[in-house]
């Protein structure tokens, strides 16, 4: 017995070495509907924690305590980064989203979120759709990103897609001297719902692009829409779409894919993208800029489905959730102009903006001011 309890707490010192950072985490279990989750919630400083939950087939819990830590602390960057009032949180379930979703499954994790009394507010993310969402708001108000016709904003890959095009301008112009699209290569990794939109507006503004995916379906897609434009689409598979020659590389796809291997083999100018959590370290950050590799900070890239999710706890407005994504692009420019002063990386300076817009957030936020938060539009 004492064995086994010494065991035990060394498993749970473990999990409080992992979430030193964080403020909760709430391991989430139901058996009746299968339900296996975590939600994270990394800081509050500037408001609630806002951040979508993802299914995937983790092979342990310990993979998926590293998943929803890790991309939870981005969305505190992503959320400082966007200027919304929120903080940093996000969940994943643990399963085949495939085959193991059901709608009590997510009803029963409503029900969690509801438990943390509005402290965390979520929505689709990787393998979730938002109809998975309309169940769960079923049984919380802390929902966002539903369908229109539940009271929601809609499709918020709409302005991720469109973040990543002023992110790509910003770019240009830094290395180019134009924001100017066309007349560029671009590889883009991953054909989802916002790598296909970010595809489709490139090949609309007159550029050529390689692309990489395992659905076939979206390759012949993409191929088809080139075509009645009159653009080229080369197709890349495996590791190729790091070793081919191109100007920019678009990551839409998983994180941790700018890393020791990678970098070497990476043959463009800059690397602007939707997919979280890019670089496998910051050292990676130093990496490309030694390599002399332009990095655009995926969290301020793929804010604008952030901003639009946000925006619905203020009462959806679709022409401030535009105008704010096209802040993206004076953002980047700003992080690029302060990375060059102070001969930093582009993540150490994104980072520095985030970290000072936080310790502003403590002042305001303080006991004496907290009244002077937003009142959220919530439990409509």
């Amino acid at each position: 017995m004492n064995a086994m309890k010494a065991q035990e707490a060394s498993v749970e010192l473990t999990v409080l070495e992992k979430m030193q950072e964080h403020e909760q985490i709430v391991f989430c279990n139901d058996p009746s509907t299968g339900l296996k989750a975590i939600i994270a919630i990394h800081n509050t400083t500037l408001g609630p924690a806002l951040g979508g939950c993802r299914m995937r087939p983790y092979a342990s819990m310990d993979e998926a305590l590293e998943d929803v830590l890790r991309l939870s602390k981005g969305m505190t960057y992503k959320c400082a980064a966007a200027d919304v009032d929120f903080g940093g949180g996000k969940a994943v379930i643990i399963g085949d989203p495939l085959t193991d979703k059901t709608p009590a499954m997510f009803r029963a994790f409503g029900q969690f979120v509801d438990s943390l009394n509005g402290r965390f507010y979520t929505g689709t993310d990787m393998g979730t759709s938002t109809e998975d969402f309309v169940h769960a708001s079923r049984e919380t108000n802390c929902i966002v990103g539903i369908p229109e016709a539940y009271g929601g904003s809609g499709d918020s890959s709409v302005p991720t897609a469109l973040g990543v095009i002023y992110g790509l301008k910003a770019t240009n112009k830094t290395i180019f001297g134009s924001e100017d699209l066309s007349g560029k290569t671009y590889i883009i990794q991953g054909l989802g719902k916002v790598g296909f939109k970010v595809a489709e507006q490139l090949l609309e503004a007159g550029a050529d692009l390689y692309v990489n995916d395992i659905n076939l379906s979206s390759i012949k897609a993409i191929q088809e829409r080139a075509k009645q434009l009159g653009r080229n689409v080369d197709v890349v598979s495996g590791d190729e779409v790091y070793t081919t020659a191109a100007d920019v590389f678009v990551p839409c796809a998983l994180g941790g894919i700018i890393n020791d291997v990678t970098i070497d083999q990476l043959k463009v100018k800059a690397v602007v993208g939707s997919a979280n959590n890019q670089l496998l370290t910051e050292k990676h950050g130093q990496m490309l800029k030694q390599k002399g590799i332009l990095f655009a900070p995926d969290y301020m890239v793929n804010a604008g489905g952030l901003i639009q999710v946000a925006d619905e706890l203020y009462g959806y407005n679709k022409e401030r959730v535009l105008k704010k994504t096209k802040s993206i692009y004076d953002s980047l420019l700003e992080v690029y102009k302060q990375a060059r002063l102070d001969d930093i990386t582009t993540i150490q300076a994104a980072n520095r903006l985030c970290e000072k817009r936080l310790e502003d957030g403590k002042r305001l936020n303080s006991f004496f001011s907290h009244t002077r938060r937003p009142k959220w539009n919530i439990g409509k």
